[in-house]
C-alpha cells in the first residue's frame, strides 16, 4: 500500500515542473494563438506589429504590462492574463527566434 502514495507526489512534481519550463514546442504552440492578428510565425500583413525577429525582452515586457494593465490594448489584455510569466518568456524566445520578413 505504500508505493500508492507516491504517485499524488510523483504526479504533482511533474505538473509542477512542467508548469516552471515549458517544452520547446508548447512556446510554438501557445504563439500559434496569436497568428490571426500577428500572422503566421508573427509576421504580420498589416494591421497588427510583427513579433518576428523583436527582442524577447521587450515582447516579454509588452506582454507583461498588457497583463498587469498598465498597457492600453483592445483584446491583449484580457489574452496575456491567461498566460504565466513563463509561458510569455517562451512565446517571447520563440517570436524572437522567428526571422522578420
Amino acid at each position: 500500500m505504500r508505493g500508492f502514495t507516491a504517485i499524488p507526489v510523483l504526479a504533482f512534481a511533474a505538473t509542477t515542473a512542467f508548469a516552471q519550463a515549458p517544452h520547446p514546442s508548447q512556446a510554438r504552440d501557445m504563439a500559434a494563438t496569436c497568428a490571426n492578428c500577428h500572422g503566421t510565425n508573427g509576421v504580420s500583413l498589416g494591421g497588427s506589429d510583427s513579433l518576428a525577429g523583436a527582442r524577447k525582452e521587450d515582447l516579454a515586457r509588452r506582454m507583461r504590462e498588457f497583463k498587469a494593465g498598465t498597457r492600453p490594448g483592445t483584446v491583449m489584455p484580457q489574452l496575456a492574463k491567461g498566460f504565466t510569466d513563463e509561458q510569455i518568456d517562451a512565446m517571447a524566445g520563440w517570436f524572437a527566434a522567428q526571422p522578420a520578413k
